[in-house]
């Protein structure tokens, strides 16, 4: 399991090397939002804050000079001072993530950096903090479903979702979410196959109430945590004492998260207020026009797609393709809804687990009607907003396969074929990403791609392609692996409750 945390981990340095700087989702705002902090500014109500002329001023050297014209951060602090016209919606979130990024700027000394190797060390750091993703996968579904082999599966299905590595690897306030939701899953995990300790039921609470913290995107795990907490130890425990866990979850991760929300509520009359109410103001429809279902259906469901599978790019310009993403979305659609919910020991199991999925699908939707029926744009259609139930996700799609495969053979090659199939549809997302950005979508590299990438990339050329090849080592090995364990008996070894 080593080697395939530290094959992900590799994987997003690559993401963070190959996507240019600013052209992850929103990463304008979240770069500014980080120097915005660390230059001691204050958070502001959500509106108010506005992108910073210096960011601006980095982004027109990017489209106009070599990066070895680039200035440094207080180059441009001083040669573009004040804010821009342009508005930053991120002082919506709670600041816990800018304060992050602004102790990692503080610590490279970002003044002195040429501004992209400095918004590369945020990059860097988020990460960092993502690597340890197939690692909660991984123990989530050996304990659910104990079996090493499937666990080890599950991890590398991490790779087949390479929008997941593009935004855990750029500049935003997603990287910590996935990080700590999957703490929470984990966590919910334990709680659900046996372990109801009260640590366990603490540490749960603890993980809600900084997942909580961050963003609004954690929210749908409050009612999440509390379904585990209830029904954890059913059987085992006492409706009364699982309910005073419950309770007391309840009130740690709130002591811990509530009060930005709390704030919220009484300084803008909601919960999540919207930052982006001045770019994206109420309107009617023209006359003789108004909302209908297919229009919506039809939109939401193309660009989740799109933008849960690979759809990179600051406006997620360059897709994998409508076909493929529509493909992987119903194979796993009709498996997971077809096979993870039969009846049997794991069903309770199952439908806990299902709840923070359904509860981001069905906030999602509500959020991006709304904003059709008030603006006429569906917005607010991202499918990254379904990551921080991923653990979940691949969890279920675990207990799914498992029960639509049937033991021996078929099993074992089933697992070899996923562990193949599923990195390497990361892979063409890589491929598709990289010729985008550096090669004029052509495939493969040609010269003037490698050159493109020497005079505007954060490294030389010859740095990404050593990462590239580990991250092959890397994934080469993990098949093997998965190939032993069913040649080694080692599919379905008990896993303790405690």
């Amino acid at each position: 399991m080593a080697v395939v945390t530290a094959t992900f981990g590799l994987w997003l340095v690559a993401w963070a090397l190959v996507v240019p700087v600013f052209e992850a989702p929103d990463e304008t705002a979240h770069i500014d939002a980080a120097v915005h902090v660390a230059l001691g500014g204050e958070w502001v109500d959500p509106g108010a804050l506005q992108v910073s002329n210096a960011v601006q001023a980095a982004k027109a050297e990017q489209a106009t000079k070599p990066a070895d014209q680039w200035s440094t951060v207080s180059g441009l602090l001083q040669g573009a001072p004040g804010p821009s016209a342009t508005v930053n919606q991120m002082t919506q979130h709670p600041p816990t993530a800018y304060l992050a990024g602004g102790l990692v700027l503080r610590a490279v000394d970002y003044g002195d950096l040429r501004w992209d190797h400095a918004f590369l060390a945020l990059r860097l750091a988020d990460a960092l903090a993502v690597t340890a993703l197939p690692l909660l996968v991984w123990a989530s579904v050996r304990r659910v479903t104990r079996s090493p082999r499937a666990a080890l599966v599950g991890a590398l299905a991490l790779f087949a979702t390479p929008e997941l590595a593009s935004i855990g690897s750029s500049v935003s306030n997603d990287a910590p979410v996935l990080l700590v939701a999957g703490v929470v899953a984990w966590l919910a995990t334990r709680l659900l196959t046996g372990d109801t300790r009260w640590r366990t039921t603490i540490a749960l609470a603890v993980a809600l109430g900084a997942l909580v913290w961050i963003k609004g995107t954690g929210l749908p795990a409050v009612p999440f945590v509390a379904v585990v907490v209830l029904f954890a130890g059913a059987g085992v425990l006492s409706l009364r004492r699982r309910v005073v866990r419950t309770v007391v979850a309840m009130a740690v991760s709130g002591g811990i998260g509530a009060w930005w929300w709390v704030h919220n509520w009484f300084a803008y009359g909601r919960v999540q207020p919207n930052g982006y109410t001045a770019m994206r103001p109420p309107k009617d429809f023209p006359p003789g026009e108004h909302p209908t279902l297919g229009h919506f259906l039809d939109v939401s469901w193309g660009t989740l797609a799109r933008t849960f599978w690979g759809s990179f790019g600051g406006r997620a310009q360059v897709s994998m393709g409508d076909l493929l993403t529509a493909v992987l979305t119903l194979v796993a659609l009709v498996v997971l809804v077809g096979w993870a919910f039969r009846r049997g020991p794991q069903l309770r199991i199952a439908l806990c687990l299902a709840v923070f999925p359904a509860l981001l699908i069905g906030i999602q939707n509500r959020t991006s009607a709304h904003s059709y029926l008030t603006t006429t744009e569906v917005a607010a259609t991202q499918g990254r907003y379904y990551f921080p139930a991923i653990v979940c996700l691949v969890v279920l799609s675990a207990l799914a396969w498992r029960r639509l495969v049937p033991a021996g053979r078929a099993r074992s090659w089933a697992a070899v074929a996923l562990a193949v199939l599923l990195p390497a549809v990361g892979v063409y997302g890589f491929a598709v990403a990289s010729a985008w950005f550096w090669n004029a979508a052509l495939f493969p590299v040609t010269g003037r791609g490698l050159l493109r990438y020497s005079e505007l990339g954060p490294v030389p050329p010859a740095v990404l392609a050593v990462v590239v090849v580990l991250v092959a080592a890397g994934l080469v090995a993990s098949v093997v692996r998965v190939a032993r364990a069913g040649r080694r008996g080692a599919v379905d070894a008990p896993v303790a409750a405690r």
